[in-house]
């Protein structure tokens, strides 16, 4: 009824003032981005690269590896945005697009290092055009020969770290037009190397003023500018100009200039086609006899539908009602009012089967009580066969090392699962801040706790359950860092005897690339081993710093981690893999720990699934009870499973290359 209503009140209107486009000026329409972080796979395509690249999560506009050719001197790059946006509308108006964009930028350094260059928010006229010799000084805008031209088309804020002759005598941020002799600086406090800031710059078109806000990352945005300056970009870019940073190193100043995350919100100027009002009106009246037509068939729809949830309802009740030594259940209304409505401010981690909330739940006695709510993303029939196998496998679960079923909730055709909630967070997120460093005996406490539990899983309970996705996402921490499995989306419990998904009928290779055995690609099948294998990433995750899913670059060479790790060994120098953060402060970690873990890595990243150790061996080996294992200097080659016995799963053809691509990588080293 509503909709009928405002589609007549539409036509009145029309009819009142037939060309009600011209007589009112329209709202302008905005385009927008999001990159709360950054990933190499994902999100490359849509970026354009001068001598830079996305690593550990951020966009690296100078190198951030000392193997690169000079090491981290005399550097220069472009990160743009992969299409151009319109700024200016024609040369016979005035009319100018307006934007905001706030980004998150880190200017790291060694203590021992002198600070240099900088970085700089970018509009230029191309995408890929990075001018030689553009490093040091020049903050990869311009050069010697280039500098102040008109023909540029640059537009730049600067925030420069090291003062030349044409600068003010400190850091510094600076508004750039063609040239690095900036038309207006403003001084600023000397930017720390362990600190991340939040940028905001807005233009607004309108009146020709650009300000720019800065705060440490978490902070609010100041109410003051730090800069504020009239600017007609008209007269300055090109009409289609690409948006992005550049950055740059000296000799000897140098540093990491990189952005960890960026929004951006522009006007569309694109043109607007005229309407024609008797076209849009033979289309309102067409519109209300399919709206009438549409409205009768859902009412249909609805009550049918509505007959078989309430089966479904009384199915998947029962079922849980069923279960012995269930948890209690909770009210919908509680878990909505304890997340704020489900708000993203309270999301904690999203995967494939759903989005994990922060609740806070007041309990009796006016007691607030903490809780992770995981809400599945599917509401149908397989959304339920999802709910009710975590549920039936974790809620009989008991071990420290093991996050704590509290409870579960379906109503409403709502499937949530409520969990103790893990103050620290993930141990991905520790391993992968900019901010603090992960202490190794914090590092050794954790891998020993996530042994203790998959052991639980494999040999302790009652049914053998096989995780399936073992990663450090996975691994929480609470206020003690003590570690905590959880995501129990993709466990099975296997039945005594059975060793593989096959037998169970589940084909497809679930987990996370980097984390998954070799064999599962070729077999579709799940095991014990192949969660030891993802123990064994995990290992050299936590050991390492680095992601098992992201590529190493060690000369002319790309590694996967456990293959950089294997090269490190055959070479004699194991200890380099251990994360440099721990050794750059002055080797606060066990190198006899860190060497035994690394082999235990390897020992368990073995391609062939019987080489690998038992979860009774990687405790012992952790706690120093049993000697660290016997790693070859050279991988083993993957051999396939017999054909007689293999199980393929309807996905096996497409990663057939993949795995022929891990044999020959292998191969080499």
């Amino acid at each position: 009824m509503k909709n009928l209503i405002i589609f007549l009140f539409l036509c009145f209107s029309l009819l009142q003032n037939p060309n009600p486009i011209s007589s009112t000026k329209l709202l302008t329409k905005t385009k927008s981005f999001t990159y709360e972080t950054f990933d190499e796979g994902k999100d490359t395509p849509f970026f354009k690269f001068s001598a830079s690249s996305i690593d550990l999560k951020a966009l690296q506009l100078t190198p951030d590896n000392e193997n690169q050719p000079n090491g981290y001197n005399n550097k220069s790059g472009r990160i743009m945005y992969y299409k151009p946006y319109k700024l200016w509308s024609s040369q016979n108006d005035d009319v100018i697009a307006s934007f905001n964009t706030n980004f998150v930028m880190n200017l790291y350094r060694n203590k021992d290092w002198e600070a240099g260059e900088g970085l700089t928010f970018l509009i230029a006229p191309f995408g890929d055009d990075l001018p030689e010799q553009s490093y040091g000084q020049w903050l990869g805008l311009t050069n010697a020969t280039t500098d102040g031209n008109p023909s540029n088309q640059i537009v730049a804020i600067e925030f420069d770290t090291k003062s030349q002759g044409f600068d003010p005598n400190g850091s510094h941020i600076g508004l750039n037009v063609n040239s690095v002799v900036s038309n207006k600086t403003v001084l600023v406090d000397q930017f720390e190397p362990t600190v991340n800031y939040s940028v905001w710059i807005e233009y607004n078109g309108g009146s020709k003023l650009i300000e720019v806000f800065m705060a440490n990352d978490g902070d609010d945005k100041p109410k003051k500018p730090l800069l504020s300056e009239k600017i007609n970009l008209k007269n300055h870019v090109k009409q289609f100009s690409y948006l992005g940073f550049s950055g740059s190193t000296g000799d000897p100043s140098k540093q990491f200039n990189c952005v960890i995350r960026w929004k951006l919100e522009i006007d569309d100027l694109s043109p607007k086609k005229p309407w024609n009002w008797k076209t849009l009106l033979i289309g309102v009246l067409i519109g209300l006899m399919l709206l009438g037509l549409v409205l009768v068939l859902l009412c249909l729809k609805m009550r049918k539908k509505r007959g078989v949830k309430d089966e479904e309802s009384n199915i998947v009740l029962g079922t849980l009602k069923r279960l012995p030594g269930m948890p209690r259940e909770f009210k919908f209304k509680d878990l909505k009012k304890g997340t704020n409505n489900f708000d993203e401010s309270m999301i904690l981690g999203k995967g494939g089967f759903g989005v994990v909330y922060r609740g806070v739940l007041n309990e009796d006695n006016n007691n607030d009580n903490e809780v992770a709510v995981k809400k599945f993303s599917r509401d149908n029939l397989d959304g339920k066969e999802d709910f009710l196998a975590e549920l039936t496998i974790i809620h009989r679960l008991r071990h420290k090392h093991l996050v704590r079923l509290e409870g579960w909730c379906y109503e409403k055709g709502k499937l949530l699962l409520v969990y103790d909630y893990m103050p620290n967070g993930s141990v991905e997120k520790h391993l992968n801040s900019n901010q603090t460093t992960l202490s190794w005996q914090h590092r050794h406490k954790i891998l020993k706790g996530v042994a203790s539990a998959l052991h639980y899983l494999h040999n302790e309970y009652d049914q053998k359950v096989v995780h399936r996705d073992l990663k450090a996402s996975n691994i929480l921490l609470d206020s003690n860092f003590n570690a905590r499995l959880g995501d129990f989306g993709l466990a099975r419990a296997l039945e005594n005897e059975k060793n593989s998904y096959a037998e169970l009928e589940l084909c497809g290779v679930p987990g996370t690339m980097g984390y998954v055995a070799p064999e599962c690609f070729h077999t579709g099948k799940a095991s014990p081993e192949s969660d030891v294998f993802g123990f064994g990433a995990v290992v050299l995750e936590v050991v390492t710093g680095r992601s098992p899913g992201v590529k190493i670059q060690h000369e002319k060479d790309q590694f996967t981690l456990v293959d950089w790790v294997w090269m490190l060994h055959r070479e004699g120098r194991i200890e380099e893999a251990v994360d440099e953060r721990l050794r750059r402060v002055g080797g606060e970690y066990d190198v006899g720990e860190a060497n035994r873990l690394l082999l235990l890595g390897l020992a368990c990243s073995q391609p062939e699934a019987s080489f690998r150790p038992q979860t009774q061996a990687i405790c012992q080996i952790i706690a120093e009870t049993m000697p660290p294992p016997h790693v070859p200097p050279f991988k083993p080659v993957f051999t396939w499973p017999s054909m007689s016995t293999a199980a393929f799963s309807s996905n096996e053809s497409s990663f057939s290359h993949i795995l022929s691509n891990s044999v020959s990588s292998s191969a080499q080293i």
